[in-house]
């Protein structure tokens, strides 16, 4: 990818993404952690995320090895996921992400845990957002009429990243019928890009932008690389800030109307202050656990500082803000 003129990439992506939504920026803070910073108010976290599978997973991706997972909060029946939510819902919650290792064919296996599901709507009211991985239509739609609130996917533009990596049997043409099968579903649908997933490099993540771009998302959420002891890549490094930044700023100019946000599964330090401060350049939306330095940039141009609880998926409902008028 060609890094020259990135800076006047992302000020074109900002006034894009500032003309569309408005100069406003949503940080957020999910799960049962506090986030320690000094420039947030303390928010308790309300917003857990549950593995179906707890820490399972056939595929055991060269990047995660499961060890994802092991954050979550394992609930592996209908009936212990009703009790979680329902636990979640005693001590305040307000909703989860639904989520687990996939099987063989690279799907998650909610179809048993989706009357649980539509339970937990009609008599909780949470806010769930289910992560799916690779999904048909019947599937997508049975869970829209479940009544959840936002299907998340992966979606991965190279072949051979989903063989080497995801060890999975399935090519990219896979992830675009899944794209297609949650658009005619009409359930919301918040694809997920994760830059440098190929040992660190870009291969593929323009491509996957593509293809979502031919479809209607509710929202994109960008997130990155970043090592993790113990599994297959924990000596790979992750792409520099100024790549990640440029494949945001290509799918600005791609997606101009849909809503972005970097997510939480991103690296620490250094890496995460240099490319916090130029995706609010460049105008995302929305930030999970962003650095005290985002937080400062936005003030610094002037944004409309929010604070949230939830998951950055919730960043679609500033849809409801578009100005309808053409670029």
């Amino acid at each position: 990818m060609n890094l020259e003129g990135i800076e006047d990439a992302v000020s074109r992506a900002g006034e894009i993404s500032w003309r569309n939504f408005g100069r406003r920026i949503c940080f957020y803070f999910p799960g049962f952690t506090h986030h320690r910073s000094k420039r947030v108010p303390r928010l308790d976290g309300i917003f857990p995320s549950i593995s179906i599978t707890g820490s399972r997973c056939f595929l055991n991706c060269k990047h995660c090895g499961g060890r994802l997972l092991q954050a979550m909060i394992p609930a592996e029946s209908p009936e212990r996921l009703l009790e979680v939510c329902s636990e979640i819902k005693r001590r305040g919650g307000v909703g989860c992400l639904i989520s687990g290792g996939c099987s063989v064919d690279g799907k998650v296996p909610v179809k048993p845990f989706i009357g649980a599901l539509s339970e937990v709507k009609k008599r909780l009211g949470l806010t769930i957002f289910v992560h799916t991985g690779l999904i048909d239509r019947e599937t997508a739609e049975m869970l829209r009429d479940a009544g959840v609130d936002a299907v998340l996917i992966d979606i991965i533009g190279s072949d051979e990243t989903i063989r080497e990596v995801y060890r999975l049997d399935a090519t990219t043409r896979d992830f675009e019928e899944s794209l297609e099968a949650l658009e005619e579903s009409g359930v919301p649908f918040v694809p997920h890009v994760l830059v440098g997933l190929h040992y660190g490099r870009l291969r593929g993540e323009l491509e996957a932008l593509r293809m979502i771009s031919r479809h209607r998302p509710s929202a994109l959420i960008l997130i990155v690389f970043f090592p993790i002891k113990g599994t297959a890549m924990e000596f790979v490094k992750p792409p520099p800030p100024r790549v990640v930044v440029k494949v945001l700023t290509e799918a600005r100019f791609m997606m101009p109307r849909v809503p972005m946000a970097l997510g939480c599964a991103r690296p620490r330090g250094e890496h995460r202050r240099e490319t916090d401060v130029l995706a609010v350049r460049a105008g995302v939306n929305g930030i999970a656990f962003p650095s005290d330095a985002a937080i400062s940039e936005a003030k610094n141009v002037g944004l409309e500082i929010s604070f949230s609880p939830l998951c950055c998926s919730q960043i679609m409902e500033i849809t409801r803000l578009i100005d309808e008028r053409p670029l």
